[in-house]
């Protein structure tokens, strides 16, 4: 979904090309299903996490380039800011290695790309929206040098036909305006996958939907922007708006958004992709040489690209991924929620957490997206944004309730069992988990941390508003190379 595309200008006639092509691609995709093409019987997880580069005060240095060129890694991507970076950790059994053995392998990774970064004169933070980042380190020449962002920005601005308004009303309120879509590269996110049969995808990605406000709450990361203190998870409201399509007159209309949460559960994967082809039309429509009815014909794994790559366009809070590995397909949800860091430990929990709660979720007699509006969902999710730790959600069975309470009382123990179904034993579970749970115990999460040690530099140790995010900054990146979990760290 992410993969390079050439420069160029689109004609009619492309348009015309990759929509048919799209829907050949979802016939295809609908027969593959229909003849358990799928790999199945694995449940594997994998991860992506998106960080930002920072000079040696703090403030984002535009190196991706020379960053990427220092790492040599092809683990390791540019994203969409000149002061993005993007790592994907191998696919892998939850279970594979001992307990420590994944959060081993991701520090390893992210400290040798921090000692190649440093050689250059940058260095690697792990946060849902870098406070020391101004509007001004937002217009065009902050774009990655990837054509592919290029095009993105481009037809963003044709379907829209006038700039962005950014508005987002918390703490302090923030207006402005944009001409390119960089803003959005302030949103740097983790992101889990799980690797799913065809038959349990709409489950799976049913209790993913059902668990996001929860996820966002506990996990908010993002409470400034531009030099103002906002929503604590703001990384939603910004993506929502930093790509939109669609100018007011569209959007009253009833228009899809393409950051999206969606409108109602599923029954099958192929309801995603089929909502994609009939809701949005092509940002990126550019065909491959891949006839996909002929390589199915062959007994071949077609790569459905059209589809893959309108896919990748759309943005779903939980998206559907379909993948060919070693000529064969699988099927994946990419949970897209979580702010990256505070520290791997934090990540990580936040992953044990998810997938635990979900399995244990698919298990359940009474689904509860069975007892719940998927309105009720979506609500959770904006809310949990707004209000982070200390958001109220709905849960069925216990009405509107505090997300401490919801966590510790219902969704915990839950987590624990699915975990055990996946077959980790107490001695795994328990570190993981245990954060999630001193978490909800302290009410500390990383909006909180940032909020509060922003105010002891600027309320009470009186240094300027610039100086004093410019300070926190610099203290969350010791604290996090430390990977004690966030809710230790102290305010001083």
């Amino acid at each position: 979904m992410g993969r390079d595309v050439p420069a160029q200008v689109f004609t009619r006639e492309d348009r015309r090309r990759f929509r048919i092509r799209l829907h050949t691609c979802l016939d295809v995709f609908a027969r593959m299903l229909r003849e358990s093409r799928f790999d199945v019987g694995r449940l594997r997880v994998g991860l992506e996490i998106e960080l930002n580069l920072v000079d040696e005060t703090a403030r984002p240095a535009m190196r991706s380039a020379d960053v990427l060129a220092a790492i040599a890694d092809p683990a390791w991507s540019s994203e969409l800011g000149r002061f993005n970076l993007e790592i994907n950790v191998a696919p892998r059994q939850l279970t594979e290695g001992g307990s420590e053995d994944w959060e081993r392998e991701i520090r390893d990774a992210l400290n040798h790309a921090e000692d190649k970064a440093a050689a250059v004169g940058t260095h690697l933070v792990m946060i849902g929206t870098l406070p020391t980042l101004e509007r001004k380190d937002v217009d065009h020449a902050a774009l990655s040098e990837n054509p592919r962002y290029h095009l993105l920005n481009e037809q963003i601005f044709a379907a829209r036909g006038e700039d962005l308004l950014i508005a987002v009303d918390g703490v302090e309120r923030l207006r402005t305006y944009a001409d390119t879509i960089t803003p959005e590269a302030a949103c740097t996110s983790t992101q889990f996958h799980l690797q799913v049969d065809p038959d349990s995808f709409a489950d799976y990605w049913n209790a993913a939907q059902a668990i996001a406000g929860v996820q966002v709450a506990l996990a908010a990361n993002a409470p400034f922007l531009f030099g103002r203190e906002l929503w604590c998870e703001t990384r939603i409201p910004l993506f929502e708006q930093a790509t939109d399509t669609r100018p007011d007159e569209i959007r009253v209309q009833g228009v899809r958004p393409r950051v999206w949460f969606g409108e109602h559960w599923i029954t099958s994967v192929f309801d995603l992709f089929e909502e994609n082809a009939r809701y949005f039309p092509a940002l990126l429509p550019l065909c491959d040489e891949e006839d996909p009815e002929e390589a199915l014909d062959r007994g071949e794994t077609p790569q459905l690209g059209e589809l893959t790559l309108h896919n990748g366009t759309v943005y779903r809070w939980n998206r559907p991924v379909y993948a060919v590995v070693d000529g064969v397909p699988h099927l994946r949800v990419e949970n897209r929620v979580l702010p990256a860091g505070p520290t791997v430990a934090d990540v990580l929990s936040n992953g044990a957490f998810y997938y635990g709660l979900i399995r244990a979720l698919v298990d359940e007699d009474r689904p509860v997206w069975s007892r719940m509006s998927f309105a009720a969902a979506e609500e959770n999710l904006h809310t949990a944004a707004r209000r982070g730790i200390d958001a109220e959600l709905f849960w069925p069975g216990m009405g509107q309730v505090p997300v401490t309470e919801l966590v510790l009382r219902r969704l915990l123990p839950l987590a624990h069992r699915g975990l055990e179904r996946l077959g980790l034993d107490a001695r795994w579970r328990e570190p993981w988990l245990g954060v999630i749970e001193q978490r909800c115990v302290t009410a500390r999460n990383g909006a909180v941390w940032q909020s509060e040690m922003f105010h002891h530099l600027h309320d009470i140790a009186h240094l300027d508003r610039a100086e004093a995010l410019r300070r926190m900054t610099s203290q969350y990146i010791d604290f996090m190379h430390l990977n004690a979990p966030v809710h230790t760290w102290p305010v001083e």
